[in-house]
């Protein structure tokens, strides 16, 4: 696990403990610090135990100059963009490391950067053939292990907290949303495509997972070992990387319709196009937390007032003030509509029996689900990549000629 993997996941964990321990949740947090520890230890990993103390020491730190953040008391929307811009952040030193790795390895020097492996977070292909070969045949991938982990967990914050991982850690949504902003600066309109339209167009997203799921659900079982251990698996994260730097026409026309949609209106890109977006849409129909509108305290039934402050604020448009409960796929849990609204008792991020989750307790479960469970992986031997520096030496230099 590369350092800033390791700096990020501390930071995360030792950030949703101090959360814990001020929502009242003592027990909790002692058990978050236990399962830290115990799983630091079991890795005698140094990095590790020099980032814990890091991380301890920074959140100690802020919690002397702005107590408010580590008690989880600033407001909703401030505490979403701050965590949105501290993981995309993250992800760019990643970005920078993984490369950096990329070119000594093309220069047939030893790389002296270790390759982040949570960059095999953008192989969700790979990922899904992983977990393919894990649940039919037992077998645990050991070129990419972290791809599986990753999107399990992505799919498991969608099954307990809608599509939270969108709406609070996605660094893609994060840029989408700049984009948008930008071209409000010079195009006020928001130019929103009829409904008639609007709905064809959400389907594109689920046509493209679905095309993802027919590639990993066809491919013959038997099969499976075979393709793990060859050389496009070992290096799909270079051949990944050199598909968007050397993009083709075919595919800068395709950037081009992408970032037009992020532009033209707000979420465009997770709308239309994301089917890591859709398939979290489809789990974000079991989860047991929705947006839930209560009536008793409402100003539109309580009062007979005409009030829409949360339709206003939700990025997704989704009519929120007349609705009881918001079961739409395109919710990203994202808490806008909470925020806007007069009478804080109206609106609530619940379960059906009336169990609340508060912002706090949303960025809790998801720093848990996306750094706990790295962390035991790594533990227990499901995250560093064991394909010798040799072979990725080797393959990089035939990169182009390596196929499927």
């Amino acid at each position: 696990m590369s350092m800033i993997e390791s700096l990020t996941l501390m930071l995360a964990l030792i950030y949703s403990t101090s959360l814990l321990y001020w929502s009242g949740q003592k027990w909790g947090a002692i058990a978050s610090v236990a399962t830290l520890v115990a799983a630091t230890v079991s890795t005698l990993y140094w990095p590790l135990f020099l980032c814990l103390v890091l991380a301890a020491a920074a959140i100690g730190v802020l919690g002397r100059l702005w107590p408010q953040w580590v008690n989880g008391e600033q407001r909703i929307n401030t505490q979403r963009e701050v965590i949105q811009h501290l993981l995309a952040l993250s992800m760019l030193l990643v970005g920078i490391q993984f490369a950096a790795n990329a070119v000594m390895l093309k220069m047939g020097i030893t790389p002296w950067l270790m390759r982040p492996d949570v960059g095999d977070a953008f192989l969700p292909i790979a990922g899904g053939i992983e977990i393919k070969a894990i649940v039919t045949l037992g077998l645990w991938d050991q070129n990419h292990p972290a791809a599986a982990v990753m999107l399990t967990l992505v799919l498991l914050t969608g099954l307990l907290c809608k599509r939270a991982f969108c709406g609070w850690a996605c660094p893609l949504g994060l840029a989408g949303e700049y984009l948008y902003k930008f071209r409000k600066r010079f195009i006020k309109s928001e130019l929103l495509p009829p409904k008639w339209l609007d709905w064809p167009l959400r389907m594109l997203k689920y046509l493209l997972l679905a095309g993802l799921l027919y590639i990993i659900i066809t491919m013959p079982t038997a099969s499976l070992p075979q393709y793990l251990n060859g050389n496009y698996h070992k290096i799909a994260d270079l051949k990944m990387a050199l598909f968007f730097i050397t993009p083709g026409l075919v595919t800068l026309i395709g950037f081009g319709i992408i970032l037009g949609l992020a532009a033209w209106r707000r979420q465009g890109f997770c709308r239309y196009i994301c089917p890591y977006g859709a398939l979290l849409g489809l789990l974000s129909f079991l989860s047991p937390f929705k947006i839930r509108r209560n009536t008793e305290h409402c100003l539109i039934e309580s009062r007979g007032m005409s009030c829409d402050k949360c339709t206003r604020a939700c990025p997704a448009a989704i009519n929120v003030h007349t609705q009881a409960n918001i079961r739409s796929d395109e919710c990203q849990a994202c808490m806008r509509c909470i925020s806007a609204c007069p009478k804080k008792e109206a609106l609530q991020f619940s379960t059906r029996n009336g169990i609340q989750l508060s912002g706090r307790g949303l960025i809790i479960m998801l720093m848990i689900i996306l750094f706990m469970l790295p962390l035991i992986a790594y533990s227990s031997g499901y995250w560093v990549s064991q394909t010798p520096t040799e072979i990725r030496m080797y393959l990089i230099q035939h990169l182009n000629a390596i196929g499927h």
